[in-house]
């Protein structure tokens, strides 16, 4: 189905506070939607309501929803579940999320005070939003790190995902990473390649990258390389229509070894290209630390 056919689609844009939430709405604005900042989740099934009984006038609706507190869990699922039984509204819920330190950064730029930590330091707030907030990413369609994103890059994620929304359509992300840099917060699978022979300790392949041939080959030419990528695939081939079962729109694969240089870019332009086989997968490619270290 796609988002102009018949069957209207709601989506919610939630997260964390200074993740991105508003540049979200702008974006689902300039794609048309009809939005909605800051509603209380009880009014959700009201907006179920009216969209049905526009007769297809009103098919694309996206609602803000921001924390208020423990009651906004109880009345949020109850909501969602209204809307599940009573209507044949699908929904997707996307979740903007980013690192502490740029949340915090964020905040210092904004001379805003957390909604959480109105006399306190902005990470006191962050932790407890955090905390509260877990079970609801957990529920999530689609997580969207907005940490390196400057907001261009975000909308043009949002426009992506939702220019032609087809729901039997799954987007899969493989991202490559250094530990050394920390864990993806929006990863959905992280797998650990630090067992493998490390390309840095070979002199001509140190500078260069898991995307150029002859790193790509020193990493695929080990037994274990290939052992590991065997397993790692049918896992994935598992995996992948199952997610896609329980309404899952975004997977995002994190594959990391230590610098996420080397060893990790090879393993994810590999699984990049064999994932991208069937027709109902979107599989982009992205190497979030690459190029960290010519960028100083």
């Amino acid at each position: 189905m796609e988002l102009h056919g018949t069957q209207p689609t709601l989506v919610i844009i939630t997260g964390m506070s200074g993740a991105g939430k508003t540049i979200a709405v702008q974006s689902m604005e300039d794609l048309g939607f009809f939005c909605v900042d800051n509603l209380p989740p009880v009014l959700i099934p009201k907006f179920a309501e009216l969209i049905e009984q526009s007769q297809g006038r009103i098919a694309k609706v996206a609602l803000v929803i921001d924390l208020r507190g423990r009651e906004f869990f109880t009345a949020l699922s109850e909501s969602l579940g209204f809307v599940r039984e009573h209507y044949t509204i699908q929904y997707e819920i996307l979740f903007l999320d980013a690192t502490d330190s740029v949340l915090v950064q964020r905040y210092k730029e904004s001379r805003r005070r957390h909604p959480l930590a109105p006399e306190g330091m902005p990470l006191e707030g962050i932790h407890l939003e955090r905390k509260l907030l877990e079970d609801l990413k957990g529920w999530a369609t689609q997580v969207i790190d907005t940490s390196s994103l400057k907001p261009a890059q975000l909308k043009e994620k949002i426009v992506s995902r939702f220019t032609n929304l087809d729901r039997n359509a799954i987007s899969i992300n493989v991202t490559s990473f250094g530990f050394k840099y920390g864990v993806p917060i929006d990863a959905d699978l992280i797998f650990d390649v630090r067992f493998l022979p490390n390309p840095h300790y070979v002199e001509t392949l140190r500078p260069k990258t898991g995307q150029d041939q002859d790193v790509y080959d020193y990493v695929m030419k080990w037994p274990e390389t290939q052992t590991f990528l065997q397993k790692l695939l049918d896992m994935l081939q598992y995996l992948i229509p199952l997610y896609q079962k329980e309404g899952k729109s975004q997977i995002v694969i994190g594959i990391g070894c230590t610098g996420g240089k080397h060893r990790s870019v090879a393993l994810a332009e590999y699984l990049g290209r064999m994932l991208a086989v069937g027709e109902t997968e979107t599989v982009r490619v992205h190497h979030r630390d690459a190029e960290r270290e010519r960028q100083g």
